[in-house]
């Protein structure tokens, strides 16, 4: 039997495109699907189209995950996802399995306190990383939120930010710190002169989402609509680097900065201060959504800035405050 993979994945790639799903969910269900088929060409000796597999295989392959790989609940979670993506949306197929979706386990997330937080971001270096990082805490982003704000989003007047397209395709404004918007004019200025940089080399474009780029031709080279946190290189093909936009042309750009680098600057500054915990870029959005708790604001107004879909994400971080629902005091200070 010839080799069915690459037809079968390019399908999967348009049905995800079309839907306008994150690129992060086609990244993994292209690899689950892989991982699905070479499962059985091991076992089988050869490819075989997941039509001619049964609900049984997919139960043994699911069951497999969980058994033998040891995977965690959400990785069994999203492999059983890119599965029936590509039965019910791709192969239109209805299938049913005796594999359930595993039980994530409820952990409480990292939150430092106030004053870990100033001891963090103080361990970080002046510039693009250190803003990046109290725009994390000070404004609750995602980590690739803050990655891909573009200089029209951040209104230094009206001290907030929109963060556009975000988790869920959904656009919310937050706050924008006032401790940083001087380091913010700053670095929209170091853009600008980037820019001009980068037009004087005849580049100057960047990437414009879905189809602004053929409506308005020449929005690419507006200042506006450059990322306000670039990349230190030009790049070519974005296809190569798994956080860039989905691309078909090769063109000379500047994207933005890649999230690794504000990662490692939290994680060195974490080991500098001294911190036993386990400190990721997210634990600076825990922190600021437990702060925000904390300090009396209504966990309905918390919700909206952390972008949640449901309240129930959001009530995570009253088993972490020190005020309201478990902020209680221990009996053994009564007496």
């Amino acid at each position: 039997m010839s080799k069915p993979t690459p037809k079968l994945l390019d399908q999967v790639r348009d049905a995800i495109q079309v839907r306008h799903m994150a690129k992060s969910t086609e990244t993994a269900y292209i690899y689950w699907i892989k991982d699905f088929l070479n499962f059985f060409k091991t076992q089988r000796g050869n490819w075989i189209h997941p039509r001619e597999l049964s609900d049984q295989d997919v139960t043994q392959y699911l069951t497999y995950l969980a058994t033998q790989r040891r995977v965690a609940a959400s990785t069994q979670n999203q492999a059983l996802s890119a599965l029936l993506f590509l039965y019910r949306k791709i192969l239109e197929r209805k299938i049913s399995f005796d594999a359930v979706r595993a039980k994530r386990p409820l952990h409480i997330p990292v939150v430092l306190s106030v004053q870990e937080v100033k001891s963090l971001l103080e361990h970080i270096p002046q510039g693009p990383q250190n803003v990046m990082a109290s725009m994390l805490y000070g404004s609750g982003l995602r980590l690739m939120e803050c990655c891909r704000l573009r200089v029209k989003d951040v209104d230094t007047d009206r001290k907030q930010i929109a963060v556009r397209d975000g988790k869920g395709q959904k656009d919310r404004m937050v706050p924008l710190p006032a401790k940083i918007a001087d380091p913010i004019s700053e670095q929209i200025s170091r853009v600008g002169r980037l820019h001009q940089s980068d037009i004087e080399l005849g580049a100057g474009n960047v990437y414009l989402p879905h189809a602004l780029a053929r409506k308005s031709k020449n929005l690419c080279r507006q200042l506006g609509w450059q990322f306000l946190f670039p990349s230190q290189n030009l790049s070519r093909d974005s296809r190569l680097t798994p956080h860039l936009p989905r691309e078909t042309r090769v063109e000379l750009r500047r994207h933005h900065m890649h999230p690794s680098g504000v990662t490692k600057a939290v994680k060195r500054a974490a080991l500098k201060t001294g911190i036993q915990k386990r400190i990721s870029c997210h634990s600076l959005r825990h922190s600021f959504a437990t702060h925000l708790l904390e300090s009396g604001s209504d966990i309905r107004t918390i919700q909206e800035l952390l972008g949640h879909a449901d309240i129930t994400t959001t009530m995570i971080y009253t088993h972490v405050a020190t005020t309201g629902a478990t902020g209680v005091r221990s009996p053994l200070d009564f007496f």
